[in-house]
């Protein structure tokens, strides 16, 4: 899944079997990112063959740095599965409002 380079000395980049050169990863940094992000990739940086760092999207770091409980990824599996996952803010805001609003008028007509 995931693809290698050296970026101190001499070395190389090594994408899926692919092997380009140290200037080729610092040209495509930039290039290297939206892979890192868009495609779920991990880039792992190594000086002198030793790996020593990873780089890796932020949506994955979150995950492996503070994983969401069992609870949330039910919840959000739902959401997916009844098809509100896709929501703006505004609609989610609208929906809160709405509800909030019929709540206070159940409240109101019981007195």
């Amino acid at each position: 899944m995931g693809f290698g380079t050296k970026l101190e000395g001499r070395g190389q980049i090594e994408e899926v079997g692919r092997e380009r050169s140290r200037p080729y990863a610092r040209a495509n940094f930039g290039k290297l990112l939206r892979r890192v992000a868009d495609e779920r990739r991990s880039l792992v940086i190594e000086k002198r063959g030793t790996p020593k760092a990873v780089l890796l999207s932020i949506r994955d770091y979150v995950r492996l740095a503070a994983p969401e409980p069992e609870v949330l990824r039910l919840i959000g599996d739902e959401s997916r599965r009844k098809g509100t996952s896709t929501l703006s803010s505004s609609q989610i805001d609208g929906v809160i409002k709405a509800t909030r609003k019929a709540s206070r008028a159940q409240r109101t007509k019981r007195r």
